[in-house]
């Protein structure tokens, strides 16, 4: 039994971390069973050799497999700072310049408002698959914030979920509600999402389609960028036209709480 808690541990924790469950493996080698207060000796010999990994080693490493961190600028910010801990805020080179190039343009359009992203890919090995996204594996694909606004209009950095998944952006009477459309067909992880919010906060801000609609255009604009994903629900109310964006289908989940990115 102790063998397949083990076995189950490494596993989670190479699903959700990429490089833990390697760690997590040298833990149990350093600190023997028989060792007195093995469990406190364990948790700190993991969170030190996890921590020293993820912060000074892995970033050098990332780069012999052509990715980098997610390069953090007074406009570009991770939208929590787990995204980082956990390894999910990886990139291709031309996916950080691009981005650099989406936040001078959108700053210009919205002054103090943030380019806010969530998860990108993780620092090794292409098509290793980063849960619970379908095309996170390569290095090329990163997921934005929606831009959401103060009851009195004004825009705000402040986002709806602590993940900044999950609180949908949902169509209104006379919009498409591709979610009921993909729900009929059996696509049950549609919805998924909801789930994945790990607290809802600010419940008082509202979506912005002006803020919004402003940062996708400053994403169109990029040669680089190959698709984006939205919701066709707000795609219509913020009367995007560029056929770069595109519906991601109903095997993926909603993305009327986020923006997909990624390159050509």
């Amino acid at each position: 039994m102790k063998k397949l808690l083990h076995l189950i541990i490494i596993v989670i924790l190479t699903v959700f971390t990429q490089i833990g469950g390697i760690i997590y493996l040298m833990t149990i080698l350093i600190v023997k069973s028989n060792s007195e207060n093995k469990r406190i000796k364990r948790f700190l010999t993991f969170s030190i050799i996890y921590l020293f990994a993820t912060f000074v080693i892995v970033p050098y490493l990332a780069k012999s497999f052509g990715r980098e961190k997610v390069k953090e600028t007074e406009i570009i910010k991770a939208n929590t700072f787990f995204t980082k801990l956990l390894n999910r805020n990886y990139v291709k080179p031309e996916l950080n310049r691009t981005l650099e190039k989406i936040s001078i343009d959108f700053e210009k359009k919205q002054k103090g408002i943030n380019l806010v992203y969530l998860d990108a890919n993780f620092p090794f090995i292409d098509k290793f698959p980063l849960l619970p996204h379908l095309s996170h594996n390569d290095g090329r694909k990163i997921d934005l914030s929606l831009i959401y606004k103060l009851e009195n209009g004004e825009i705000t950095n402040k986002k709806p979920s602590i993940s900044g998944y999950g609180v949908y952006e949902n169509p209104r009477e006379n919009e498409i509600k591709q979610f009921e459309v993909c729900r009929e067909k059996g696509y049950w992880q549609y919805d998924f999402p909801k789930y994945l919010t790990f607290g809802k906060i600010n419940r008082k801000i509202q979506f912005s389609d002006k803020a919004t609609s402003d940062l996708i255009n400053s994403i169109t604009k990029q040669p680089e960028i190959g698709k984006i994903f939205i919701e066709p629900h707000l795609k219509n109310r913020m009367k995007l036209m560029s056929n770069k964006i595109r519906f991601q289908g109903c095997r993926a989940v909603r993305h009327d709480d986020h923006i997909h990115i990624q390159l050509k």
